[in-house]
């Protein structure tokens, strides 16, 4: 639809809601929401989750001031300028919030003791699979480390799903009993 279409459209609709048309008010409400979300989204590409409260935002703004327009004027104009206003406060209060954060340095110390404790703990996790016989290691290995399924695991093992089930319970359990804590 042109744009020009779109203004007739809704000047019409606006200007019968004025005169107590209900159902026609109704009309370019949705109508209007369906145009303010097009143009606010362009704007606010990067965030999508804003979009539907500015233009709820918007509705509300020019629904308490619909008594400021002038009929002579080109309706939209007035639209844009309202939704513009209340894009500038948003952004305004994004950027007031945004402030307040300080960015996080990647080489802060905090970052490189937790990599170094992955590591640690990686390291210390082979030690302990090591010590289970295979049976109950690979079954740990391949379902619960690497994430495969019972069925890919029998398969890749050449043990049976039940096999498999019982070495990863089993071996749980003997991991537990190694670290002295009741198993789960």
């Amino acid at each position: 639809m042109a744009t020009s279409e779109v203004e007739a459209e809704l000047h019409e609709l606006f200007v019968r809601g004025q005169a107590g048309d209900a159902a026609a008010y109704h009309a370019f409400l949705r109508r209007l929401g369906a145009h303010l979300r097009a143009y606010l989204g362009r704007r606010l590409f990067g965030w999508p989750d804003e979009v539907e409260d500015l233009v709820q935002e918007c509705l509300l703004a020019m629904h308490n001031q619909r008594h400021t327009y002038q009929p002579e004027q080109p309706l939209t104009a007035w639209v844009h300028a309202i939704a513009r206003y209340k894009l500038i406060d948003l952004l305004r209060a994004k950027s007031v919030r945004e402030d307040l954060h300080e960015p996080l340095d990647d080489e802060l110390p905090v970052f490189a003791e937790s990599v170094e404790e992955a590591g640690d703990a990686r390291r210390d996790l082979a030690g302990l699979l090591a010590t289970l016989p295979e049976r109950h290691r690979l079954p740990i290995v391949h379902v619960k480390l690497e994430g495969r399924s019972v069925a890919e695991t029998a398969q890749l093992t050449g043990m049976s799903e039940s096999a498999v089930k019982v070495g990863i319970h089993r071996g749980l359990k003997a991991l537990a009993a190694k670290l002295g804590r009741p198993a789960t």
